[in-house]
């Protein structure tokens, strides 16, 4: 393993900074609550900046607090000097922007049959990418090493500036906290496999695991994907690729459920006496659209996802459905229209508009994207568990 691949330590949230990492970049203003409000605002703020005293007003500290956490963080070479503004009364003040390239972090998404990892530095911003033909069908060895591989290889284009960290999003079921994978659909072996943990011996960098849905819909959320105008924090990410899954965002957090099991989308049963699915069960949504795409009838499978999306509208009242997925990709159109037409008919409420369907931007990277925003969002204050 290269020893360039360094994790910074004192990172909270979302388990990243929780593995012992040897030989790591310690950056003590990532230490501070205060500190991380900081840099999301640096962050939202852009290459324009932002001055102390802005800064103190939109988080309530006093403006010498924020000199002090401002002064670490320039220090550490997380924040620079980015020009003066004119003030209404007194002398310019100098604003401050964030520095991208100080931190990187990785996405990988593990599929059932490919593999896509991205290198982004701390805006999100993709500045490197890696795919491979490896799935799960490798094996637990032979995933590991080839995981491990990529990202070393990716991590090799990247330009100076500490690696925050891993993730990883993968098919579930899984132990979102533990980083252990639970008895992934078609994929018996990995049932109780410590994914995280074994990741985490081969690169020397925090990991963090957790399902390719949650992953997107949590990188679509810090983007703003989820709104309607500017406004909702409450949709459904709907990924058909190899197999059917989906993420939730409610009230502008990724909900995983008391057992990290909520979003299996794909397995809600909607014909009692459907095709058996991978799962066990007849009727599954997931069945019934593999076997429609598999006859070559992507209406009637867009119609069924759609009978799928109107459930969840009506069980959570969200505000939005996102589709994504390379079966999505391949006839979006398709998909958007035969979904948005099940909602039209089955989802309005009395004097209401029906909810929007839509493409995921990402150009499908939107699982790897948002699995590097499992190790940023504990850099910006954001909870990600």
């Amino acid at each position: 393993m290269s020893s360039s691949v360094k994790g910074i330590s004192g990172v909270g949230a979302g388990g990243v900074g929780s593995a012992g990492v040897g030989g790591g970049v310690n950056l003590p203003g990532l230490r501070s609550h205060n500190a991380a409000l900081v840099l999301d605002l640096l962050r939202t703020a852009g290459a324009d900046g932002i001055s102390r005293l802005e800064l103190a007003e939109r988080i309530g500290l006093t403006p010498q607090a924020v000199s002090k956490i401002t002064a670490r963080l320039r220090a550490e070479g997380l924040a620079a000097e980015a020009g003066r503004r004119a003030s209404t009364g007194g002398k310019p003040r100098t604003v401050l922007r964030l520095v991208p390239e100080a931190g990187h972090a990785v996405g990988v998404h593990l599929d059932r049959d490919a593999l896509r990892a991205v290198l982004v530095d701390l805006t999100g911003a993709v500045v490197a990418e890696r795919a491979a033909p490896l799935g799960l069908g490798a094996g637990r060895a032979a995933v590991v090493e080839g995981v491990t591989s990529e990202v070393t290889a990716l991590l090799g284009e990247r330009p100076g500036g500490a690696l925050l960290g891993v993730g990883v999003g993968l098919p579930g079921p899984l132990d979102h906290a533990r980083g252990v994978l639970h008895r992934v659909t078609g994929f018996p072996e990995f049932d109780g496999f410590p994914l995280r943990e074994a990741l985490e011996r081969g690169l020397g960098a925090p990991v963090v695991v957790d399902k390719d849905t949650n992953a997107a819909a949590l990188g679509l959320a810090v983007g703003g994907a989820g709104t309607v105008g500017g406004v909702g924090e409450s949709f459904a990410y709907l990924h058909f690729g190899a197999g059917l899954g989906g993420g939730l965002v409610l009230g502008g957090l990724v909900h995983r459920g008391a057992r990290t099991g909520a979003g299996e989308f794909g397995h809600q049963v909607i014909q009692l006496d459907g095709p058996v699915c991978e799962c066990g069960n007849r009727g599954c949504v997931e069945a019934l659209c593999l076997a429609a795409v598999a006859r070559g009838d992507f209406e009637e499978a867009a119609r069924v996802l759609g009978t799928g999306a109107a459930n969840l509208v009506a069980l959570l009242d969200i505000d939005v459905v996102l589709l994504g997925g390379r079966t999505v990709a391949a006839r979006p159109e398709c998909f958007v229209r035969g979904a948005a037409a099940v909602l039209e008919e089955r989802g309005r409420r009395v004097g209401e508009e029906a909810v929007p369907v839509r493409v995921a931007p990402g150009g499908g990277r939107e699982v790897a994207e948002g699995a590097a925003q499992l190790t940023l969002g504990s850099v910006f204050g954001r909870a990600v568990l």
